[in-house]
């Protein structure tokens, strides 16, 4: 008898579009992911069962559209990190949710707050929707959603914590590629916003800046204590 698998039948990652072609809005929709995946590449550098996707597209089923989540985190899937590395998400090789969706919203909208929100709830029950609006002013321009029996539920607080995830996302302003302006951050649990890659960079720079004025300050002090000690008789070899 024939033994019939219909994944086998199914397009892979190879065989399907990288994307759907549609351009961001603005740069922020690729800044402000690319600014929470190079932070997790910081703090998760020994984990290796984690992947976050910019701007890549999600095939959840081969009859429909792909998906293309400004960022979406996904667990427990292989991450690469040598030249092979994944051309889109597809669901049927991945077999893993993502665990978060992230939209950044423009001045054009694109259903963020409806059809993409019904869409991650109903077709593919993502647990977390966070939908970030920077022009927003009645409303917070951050809100985070949790999937309750299929329904997106906001959640509070500032920042949101994702026990499932270990982390917690909020607004903070700060720099990152030279743009001072508010950025989307990770938490830890204290409620403590992590450092970006630049921010790290600058602050061994700043601690090595800070141990070299120390040295030169201490050499400094021994030798005006030398100069006094000679200037009294005495050689300062010989205390030794």
């Amino acid at each position: 008898m024939l033994n019939y698998n219909p994944l086998h039948c199914l397009p892979s990652s190879e065989e399907l579009p990288n994307s759907d072609d549609t351009p961001v809005d603005n740069q922020l929709q690729h800044l402000i992911p690319a600014l929470l995946e190079s932070t997790l590449a910081i703090i998760w550098s020994e984990r290796w069962d984690w992947f976050f996707g910019v701007n890549m597209g999600i095939y959840y089923d081969p009859n429909q559209p792909v998906l293309v989540p400004d960022g979406f985190l996904c667990l427990g899937v292989k991450r690469f990190i040598d030249e092979d590395l994944r051309l889109s998400y597809v669901l049927w090789e991945e077999k893993e949710l993502p665990i978060l969706a992230l939209e950044v919203v423009s001045q054009i909208h694109r259903g963020e707050y409806s059809s993409k929100k019904e869409l991650y709830a109903k077709k593919l029950g993502i647990l977390y929707y966070v939908v970030y609006n920077p022009l927003r002013r009645k409303k917070s321009p951050l809100e985070v959603y949790r999937l309750v029996d299929g329904e997106y539920i906001l959640m509070s607080g500032s920042p949101v914590w994702f026990p499932e995830i270990g982390l917690g996302i909020g607004r903070h302003r700060g720099i990152y590629q030279g743009i001072a302006r508010e950025w989307l951050y990770w938490y830890d649990e204290e409620g403590q916003r992590l450092l970006s890659l630049e921010e790290c960079i600058q602050e061994v720079e700043e601690r090595a800046s800070f141990e070299e004025q120390k040295r030169v300050v201490a050499e400094t002090r021994a030798r005006i204590l030398e100069e006094r000690l000679r200037a009294l008789g005495v050689e300062p070899e010989t205390l030794a």
